[in-house]
């Protein structure tokens, strides 16, 4: 049996198989064959979700063969992209077709398909998660049908399938709609963390993506703002934490460090309270933790399992180094996210199951019949998607 573990290392597992396919019609011929041997089937990309959302013991999918740009039209601003491409290979290709992402995040070493399916984000008031940048989705569903769907022809099943935990299918090619290449002017920088509560919201509106890291030990914040320009690229200067490069090189922050992480989307307004909370809590019974606190922005959607569904949010996200022990902590945490709202971030650590996370979610038996159409029989339900998705 093969092994297969995520990033963090939190999560193993023992397929019997890690299948390699190089394209669709693989894809589809391997579904159909597992399921016909009454198999489950799930699929990795670069295993950057903490949650088991890959884990099997039985046929593991992984997508790295099956990635690069598939078709570009620059005049619609749109692209085809294979699922398994790695977002640190989106930007340069694209900017050759004078295109960018709308937004990602600081971490570029997922996969496409990872991404979108559990609604990863970068930080912006006027900006969705990756998954709202999709147009059009092809999967191979649960019988090893290859299926095709998009916001005009299924406009109901895309909005399920957009964000749905690779729960209905194998993704395998997306449409993603895109901006004109540009360039950002990124400044960091230090400062008193009541300083930086006190001119957020003044920040926020000012610039297209601000955020900030909190530091327990020093009560410090690192801030980092990111606004658009049409001035010539420049190196970084570090004693004045400013550079102007191509918005895929300066989205990304290297993370050569292993850590856990937990983050919950609160409604807007209760952003600050549960970010109080949680500092009081750090401060109080778990003053050992070192480790960030990060606090982003993220515009409302219209997906049905996104986080941010129907409501504007902040993202707030807590961690631990990987090597420590990080439960106890969470446990803690857990309790003050929900008393604000809070949704989990499908990728990250939570403790809910469908059961807590159903009325959260106002169209969740609608996801449900999309999955029943796509996948009746489950093929691609592991026991942590069974946990979460039906309970």
């Amino acid at each position: 049996m093969a092994e297969w573990r995520n990033w963090s290392g939190l999560v193993t597992c023992n397929p019997l198989e890690i299948a390699l396919p190089t394209s669709e019609a693989e894809v589809a011929a391997i579904v159909a064959q597992a399921a016909a041997a009454g198999q489950n089937v799930r699929v990795c990309g670069s295993g950057h979700s903490f949650q088991p959302l890959c884990a099997t013991s039985d046929l593991l999918i992984s997508l790295d063969n099956l990635a690069g740009i598939e078709s570009v039209d620059p005049a619609a601003g749109e692209a085809t992209i294979l699922a398994g491409t790695k977002l640190h290979d989106i930007g340069k290709p694209l900017a050759a077709y004078g295109l960018a992402l709308e937004n990602q995040g600081d971490v570029d070493v997922q996969a496409l398909a990872g991404a979108v399916s559990t609604g990863t984000h970068g930080t912006g008031r006027s900006l969705g998660s990756i998954s709202t940048q999709v147009i059009g989705l092809r999967f191979v569903a649960g019988d090893g049908s290859l299926h095709e769907v998009n916001l005009h022809s299924d406009p109901d099943a895309f909005r399920a399938l957009a964000v749905s935990l690779g729960s209905c299918g194998v993704l395998t090619a997306i449409r993603m709609r895109l901006l004109p290449a540009y360039r950002l002017h990124e400044r960091t920088w230090h400062e008193p963390i009541d300083e930086c509560l006190a001119r957020l919201e003044e920040r926020i509106v000012a610039t297209r993506h601000f955020e900030f890291f909190w530091y327990p030990q020093t009560d410090e914040a690192f801030c980092k703002a990111l606004q658009p320009t049409s001035a010539d690229p420049s190196p970084l200067d570090a004693c004045e934490g400013e550079r102007i490069d191509h918005n895929y090189r300066v989205f990304p922050t290297a993370r050569n460090v292993r850590f856990n992480e937990m983050e919950y989307a609160v409604p807007e307004e209760a952003g600050l309270a549960c970010f109080d909370q949680i500092r009081n809590l750090m401060r109080e019974r778990h003053p050992n933790i070192t480790w960030p606190v990060e606090y982003r922005t993220v515009a409302a959607d219209e997906l049905d399992l996104s986080p941010n569904q129907g409501r504007a949010t902040i993202a707030i996200s807590i961690h631990q180094a990987a090597e420590l022990e990080h439960r106890p902590f969470f446990a803690d945490a857990e309790p003050i996210f929900r008393q604000h709202g809070g949704r989990p971030h499908w990728g990250k650590l939570h403790s809910l199951s469908a059961r807590e996370l159903a009325p959260l979610y106002p169209r969740w038996q609608h996801c449900a019949s999309v999955r029943e159409r796509f996948d009746p029989r489950g093929v691609f339900l592991n026991e942590h998607l069974r946990r979460v998705l039906i309970g």
